[in-house]
């Protein structure tokens, strides 16, 4: 029986590859697809993958229909037996809705593969109906990394090393490289849940800065963290106590 799976995960996890290797395994099998996409950093109908690989596909506007170009291909003799959807989360959701369609209704399998959540922490309307009407979902284990080095469930975006929070939602772009590194273009680093509280407009702390700062990811200097607390203010980013002079007094053996 046909499904519809989604696979998901944060920027950076592994999707469109694993796009790549579907197809790939599908199609040595002797098995016919065909490959759709939106908004790819490596440009209009291409599938790409970071690691270099890159596919062509059929690029999906906002009033493509899914329906109509499987039912007219199919009438027209071709063979299809599944449909591989990267970048499903810019889809409509009518569109998410024809796919389930075609699964249904023609027995083909979809495998849709797309993050979640934009970087204000919000649903995707694509991802959130995938969400309700997906018959597996699976969260990619290829672990992205917080700029703290703890693993990423968030997605970001940076315009010259400074988080932000407002915006246009699609912006075609790639991961985060540290500040120091890049000039004045925008980026999509991941997050871990704790940086996801990280108050916008407060420059992105070096990767890694401060390991062992307690049970939260090292934000800036005077943003506040996961709990609302103040950071930055007292707390030390090497060890768990307050350093001397900040008004609590050191526990001694």
């Amino acid at each position: 029986m046909a499904e519809l799976q989604f696979f998901t995960g944060t920027m950076d996890s592994g999707k469109s590859t694993l796009a790549l290797q579907t197809n790939h395994n599908h199609a040595a099998r002797g098995r016919l697809g065909r490959i759709f996409t939106a908004h790819d950093r490596a440009g209009e109908a291409t599938l790409s993958s970071r690691l270099g690989l890159t596919l062509q596909a059929i690029e999906v506007p906002d009033d493509f229909d899914f329906w109509k170009y499987v039912v007219t291909q199919l009438t027209a003799g071709a063979r299809i037996d599944y449909l591989i959807c990267d970048e499903a989360q810019f889809y409509a959701p009518e569109q998410i809705d024809q796919l389930a369609k075609i699964v249904d209704e023609l027995q083909i399998d979809v495998f849709a593969f797309g993050i979640l959540t934009d970087f204000r922490c919000q649903l995707f309307p694509g991802s959130s109906r995938l969400v309700e009407l997906a018959d597996r979902m699976q969260v990619l284990q290829v672990e992205a990394l917080c700029w703290c080095g703890k693993r990423a469930t968030h997605n970001a975006r940076t315009e010259n090393g400074i988080m932000v929070t407002e915006g246009e939602v699609v912006v075609v772009g790639d991961v985060w490289t540290p500040p120091q590194q890049t000039s004045t273009t925008s980026r999509s680093p991941t997050r871990c849940s704790a940086a996801s509280t990280t108050v916008a407009g407060s420059p992105l702390p070096a990767p890694r800065r401060c390991r062992s700062r307690p049970s939260r990811c090292p934000s800036a200097e005077g943003s506040k963290g996961r709990f609302g607390r103040l950071e930055g203010a007292g707390w030390s980013p090497l060890r768990r106590v307050r350093p001397r002079g900040s008004g609590s007094a050191s526990r001694r053996a």
